[in-house]
């Protein structure tokens, strides 16, 4: 489990309400001439883990002696079949299984939701499948039935090699597992995989972090997530803090990871995101550019457009118990967003790109005129947050770095 992109982002504002029937101030007519319907990915969340991390404010639960993956791969398809109106003669582009720790479930249950899934939606004929594995659930033959089953992507969580870190993080493995683990997947077939690595980690050292990162780069995996830690309330670390680096040793940590994966071949597309070329994670881009994606299981989100343009946000029932209850309706509610809302909620993602987007995704996306961002766009301009460039929305490295100011400018 990690604070990772790859989970559908938090509906702004932590919630929501049931959509009205017609949007106030939409301009449907001018969203008909501009609007596309954008790529499908789906979002599989498998909610049990071997335990909870002290810094997880994910929806995980930690697992009992048997999980019910029978009753939850019925539950998931079913769930599927509730949102199939939603997806509107397209196929999907990627499929990202996370949680939890969905390499807890059998490759017996994942075939046969993978099966399931496909006779539902149909699969892009270069569709990427990606499951989130921990090390302490790696079996060499489990992987390479996964491998079998189409599975082509694995993002494995390791946060650290080290052994006073990972104990203070609360993970089940060590050092010498997560290289085990990064060995397996390779021997399993999977020429692509992602690694999750945290810094700024209690007591952290410049050095130590750049270990961390040497003894990643060294397990040759195509991409890598690299993430500051950050206190989230409702987490053992939110009520009992533990110390973290200074600001300047954050600082430091940063510039000096961000140059050695660098000048190792990881190219930075994306603030907490490096990739060997051709191996950026298309689920994440997705999120990033505003496509669409399903949600399916406890507690997963959604963003789904329909063709006059509409745009909701939905999110399921969140505890297993409920979400597998006889009768329960799988979905717990819905917003439809409003036209003054989208800016914000194109940029902030489209923004996290450090190559942005070009500028014409965002009346394709939203169907709203470009001109609209005008104002906005020419006064981040101006502060020195947002590029020039007429063709691309993209944030300076100063913008970058203060991207929260960079999105306050966009909201209505």
């Amino acid at each position: 489990m990690s604070r990772r992109p790859s989970a559908p982002p938090p509906l702004p504002g932590g919630g929501g309400h049931a959509a009205s029937a017609s949007p106030a101030g939409r301009g449907v007519g001018e969203r008909e001439t501009a609007f596309q319907l954008p790529p499908l990915a789906l979002y599989v969340h498998i909610p049990w883990c071997v335990r909870k991390c002290p810094y997880c404010d994910f929806n995980s639960h930690a697992a009992g002696a048997e999980l019910p993956e029978e009753a939850y791969v019925d539950a998931l398809l079913a769930d599927l079949e509730a949102d199939l109106a939603q997806v509107h003669g397209r196929e999907l582009i990627s499929i990202f299984f996370g949680g939890g720790t969905p390499s807890l479930f059998s490759a017996r249950a994942l075939g046969r939701l993978l099966e399931g899934l496909e006779r539902r939606v149909p699969f892009a004929a270069d569709i990427e499948i990606t499951l989130e594995a921990n090390p302490g659930t790696f079996e060499q033959a489990k992987f390479r039935d996964y491998r079998q089953l189409g599975i082509n992507r694995l993002s494995i969580g390791i946060q650290s090699f080290q052994e006073a870190q990972l104990k203070a993080l609360g993970r089940i493995h060590d050092g010498a597992e997560a290289i085990r683990a990064a060995d397996m997947a390779r021997a399993a077939g999977f020429d692509n995989f992602n690694l999750d690595l945290m810094h700024g980690l209690p007591g952290q050292s410049v050095e130590d972090a750049l270990a961390d990162l040497r003894t990643a780069i060294a397990q040759t995996p195509t991409h890598l997530s690299w993430y500051q830690l950050t206190l989230e309330p409702n987490t053992v670390f939110w009520n009992q803090p533990p110390a973290l680096p200074e600001d300047d040793v954050l600082w430091d940590i940063q510039e000096a990871g961000q140059a050695l994966l660098a000048e190792q071949g990881y190219a930075q597309y994306e603030i907490s995101a490096y990739a060997r070329a051709g191996r950026r994670a298309r689920h994440n881009l997705n999120y990033w550019t505003f496509g669409d994606f399903l949600g399916i299981g406890a507690g997963a989100h959604a963003k789904l457009s329909a063709p006059d343009g509409r745009i909701r946000r939905t999110w399921k029932t969140r505890l297993p118990k409920d979400y597998l209850a006889p009768g329960k309706r799988f979905q717990a509610g819905e917003r439809l967003l409003e036209a003054d809302e989208l800016p914000f909620e194109f940029l902030m993602n489209a923004l996290r790109l450090t190559e942005g987007v070009p500028a014409t995704l965002f009346p394709e996306r939203t169907g709203l005129p470009l001109g609209q961002l005008a104002a906005a766009r020419h006064e981040a301009e101006r502060r020195g947050l947002l590029d020039s460039d007429p063709e691309r929305l993209v944030a300076t490295p100063r913008g970058q770095l203060f991207l929260n100011d960079l999105l306050q400018l966009f909201l209505a």
